[in-house]
């Protein structure tokens, strides 16, 4: 079973997209977004992008365990639009989660306020007084009752840290390969965390035309 520390991604990153403003590219599971401590944290999105575009910024970051779409800019103009898009909650985003237990709703918006548990770092819970207001709307769409797993449609409408992850726990249907939020009968069904962002859509720095960039989910 991968762990934290066994840092080899799945796969190399995959260009979907470039232009003079931004790259966008195929994040791999088991690869951080930008460089953590230590050299032996270096290797990430961030840093192989730079590799080939020197000027690439971060704008937004994925958990090392997700896999999917990420954009970075290219230049200072549009990292400081893509930035402020995302502040402003302007962006579109759709993740792919296979989750244990059959989700009954067809569809619900899970609303439940996040903060950093700070001895349990980097672990995430769901405190009413204190959090930071997280919502989450979420489809289903399937149900394998033979598994007795449901693959969900979630839209996060805010950005927390391991927003999706507490959001599918916190209503008894933790993520397939979750590490921090399963028990370990879902944990260690899939040597993988089963979370993809499958799409995001964008106003485009430049043309200020919406602009979307899919990544086909590997489950």
């Amino acid at each position: 079973m991968r762990n934290k520390f066994d840092n080899r991604p799945e796969r190399d990153i995959t260009y979907l997209y470039r232009d003079e403003d931004i790259v966008v590219v195929s994040k791999p599971a088991w690869l951080l977004s930008v460089p953590g401590r230590g050299e032996d944290k270096i290797d990430s999105v961030a840093h192989r992008v730079q590799q080939r575009h020197s000027q690439a910024r971060v704008v937004h970051r994925l958990d090392w365990a997700t896999s999917g779409v990420m954009i970075m800019a290219l230049n200072a103009d549009a990292h400081r639009n893509l930035n402020k898009q995302f502040a402003d909650r302007k962006t579109q985003k759709r993740y792919i989660a296979i989750v244990a237990g059959i989700v009954e709703k067809d569809e619900q918006i899970i609303d439940m306020p996040l903060r950093c548990d700070w001895e349990n770092r980097p672990r995430q819970i769901v405190d009413w007084q204190q959090g930071k207001a997280s919502q989450t709307i979420t489809y289903v769409d399937r149900r394998d009752r033979e598994k007795q797993q449901t693959r969900l449609i979630l839209k996060p409408i805010t950005g927390r840290s391991h927003q999706l992850r507490v959001h599918c726990q916190q209503i008894g249907h933790p993520i397939i390969g979750d590490q921090l939020y399963a028990p370990p009968r879902h944990r260690d069904i899939s040597p993988r965390l089963l979370l993809h962002a499958e799409w995001l859509q964008v106003y485009h720095p430049s043309t200020v035309k919406p602009i979307e960039f899919f990544d086909n989910s590997p489950f």
